[in-house]
């Protein structure tokens, strides 16, 4: 009985660390050990995203739409600038950015590993403003860009042969080390349900969302101090009967409100407010000498 716990503490250690690669978060430099790579990531949204658009109603409103794909190619571009030149080149091969606004009247938007992204027509009254969609997308991309999903999908994927040990230990250790191609990463998302537009992060992923999004609104040259009174009125939104999305497993309102004023100084060393040229004007007096 002994040697069958050991052997069974052996194989969850397995499961722990073996298979996978550590991946860094830019700017916040939290390392997390991923289960899945990037290709079969890749291969699991663009699935589920096709899926996705096939049941969704594009906006029929032209002006929003522009909007949207105009704001999310400013923070794509920033964002991809960034990568290039702080060491993470070969994350941007991973992004074929693409924007749609979905004729949809919740508080919502999500982004899928890619950077395939889609807002809710009901999010843009709170949002009022390209500053304020700014601020959502870029949290929404910084999910991407910390690859969030694929450390949500790796941990669900450890529980689910966690749960699978028992007589047959050592071949599902054997699986979890060979488990290597995107076939079984996707067979294992449909057994445990895993969906990139439903799915809720942690709160350490969330946190580091606001940070991480805050940074990017500024590199694309929108305030971040805006943010401040865009989660102001999100907070009073979900408050009513209907609560966003964009709060799930989040810490509250204020720990929120808080963490962000807390991040707003290292934010602001990204932003370079615009500059606005003003031309004095002259006039010209006719002076008439007299004869």
């Amino acid at each position: 009985m002994k040697a069958i716990r050991t052997l069974l503490v052996g194989a969850l250690a397995v499961l722990a660390t073996a298979c996978g690669t550590t991946n860094t978060v830019p700017i916040t430099g939290r390392k997390t050990r991923l289960l899945v790579d990037d290709a079969q990531i890749l291969s699991l949204s663009s699935q589920q995203y096709q899926e996705y658009m096939q049941g969704a109603t594009l906006s029929t409103n032209q002006t929003n739409t522009a909007m949207v794909k105009r704001v999310g190619q400013k923070l794509a571009s920033a964002v991809e600038n960034f990568l290039m030149n702080n060491g993470y080149a070969q994350e941007v091969q991973n992004f074929q950015w693409e924007f749609n606004l979905v004729n949809k009247n919740e508080v919502n938007a999500f982004c899928m590993p890619g950077g395939k992204i889609v807002v809710y027509e009901g999010l843009l009254p709170i949002t009022q403003d390209e500053t304020g969609l700014a601020i959502v997308l870029g949290h929404e991309i910084a999910h991407a860009v910390a690859k969030h999903s694929a450390e949500q999908l790796s941990k669900q994927t450890r529980q689910q042969y966690a749960a699978q040990i028992g007589g047959s230990v050592l071949t599902q250790v054997a699986q979890a080390k060979g488990y290597g191609n995107a076939a079984s990463i996707i067979d294992m998302a449909a057994q445990i349900g895993f969906n990139f537009a439903n799915l809720k992060y942690s709160r350490d992923n969330e946190t580091e969302a606001d940070r991480l999004g805050l940074i990017f609104a500024a590199m694309a040259g929108y305030d971040p101090q805006l943010a401040i009174p865009f989660w102001q009125r999100m907070a009073q939104q979900s408050g009513g009967s209907t609560r966003s999305e964009l709060f799930s497993d989040h810490p509250s309102d204020e720990k929120r409100l808080a963490e962000l004023q807390k991040r707003m100084p290292e934010a602001l060393k990204y932003y370079t407010p615009p500059t606005t040229t003003t031309t004095k004007a002259t006039t010209t007096k006719k002076v008439t000498k007299k004869k």
